[in-house]
């Protein structure tokens, strides 16, 4: 047990150029010094949705798994070696019920959505860190998984939900990381904005019908529902959170939020 309480985060991960953008480096890097350094971490990335439940392999060292295209060279020979999670996976197969069972992966490593961004907020890869699948896309579901998991931030893990608040990639029409927002990804993100500062889980759980710019700012919803995983894991689910980290990155809100 830690003296303090982890707390639970949603950030956007970006692509692989969020490692050469300054300023949202330094946003990320900041946010990690700011909070306890985790024992351990479990990152939920919207770039693995698999039903049962599923683990990355546990083992120190586990490779990447580069689910981009496009991008210059380097970023497919980056590496992120960190140490065992075996004890993670046992505790997190302990946590389910025993009608959800939990399946672990023999060789699958951190996708995109998890060692970006963990290569800038733990650069030394000295943190164990186990990748979760996301089995579900029903935001109360979510919420339930979440809840599961909310012992661990007692025993000093961090929980992440990895996404982006907005992620209407097919309607983007200027690719520069310092590009305008477009009207459906403000309006989404202030939206998603003044729930979050009110605690409004019911109000969240309802974008498709409630959110102003969908479908656009999610044509598809896996990188804005693993919030409901963080919102699951708050010690209070409707007590609003600290939102850390605001504006847009390619017109795409990179919102992110810090629940206690």
């Amino acid at each position: 047990m830690t003296d303090t309480r982890m707390p639970a985060l949603y950030i956007g991960h970006g692509a692989p150029p969020l490692l050469d953008d300054p300023l949202w480096s330094a946003q990320l890097r900041q946010l990690a010094g700011d909070i306890p350094q985790p024992k351990a971490i479990l990152i939920v990335s919207a770039h693995w949705e698999s039903a049962p439940l599923s683990l990355s392999a546990s083992g120190p060292g586990v490779g990447l798994v580069y689910d981009f295209g496009g991008f210059a060279q380097r970023f497919y020979e980056m590496t992120y070696a960190t140490p065992d999670a075996t004890a993670l996976a046992q505790r997190i197969a302990a946590m389910m019920p025993s009608t959800q069972p939990v399946h672990q992966h023999a060789s699958r490593g951190l996708d995109h959505g998890a060692w970006v961004p963990l290569t800038i907020m733990y650069p030394d890869a000295d943190i164990p860190v186990l990748q979760m699948s996301l089995p579900t896309q029903d935001p109360y579901k979510l919420l339930t998984l979440g809840s599961r998991l909310a012992a661990l931030r007692d025993e000093g893990v961090l929980i992440i939900g990895s996404g982006f608040l907005t992620h209407g990639l097919p309607f983007l029409k200027d690719w520069s990381i310092d590009a305008a927002a477009p009207g459906w990804s403000t309006d989404f993100d202030l939206w998603a904005a003044e729930a979050l500062s009110r605690g409004d889980v019911a109000e969240l759980a309802a974008y498709r019908t409630k959110a102003p710019g969908m479908p656009y700012a999610h044509p598809t919803v896996e990188h804005f529902t693993p919030l409901f995983i963080t919102l699951g894991a708050a010690t209070d689910t409707e007590a609003p959170g600290q939102q850390v980290i605001d504006g847009y990155w390619m017109g795409l809100s990179k919102r992110s939020l810090l629940v206690a």
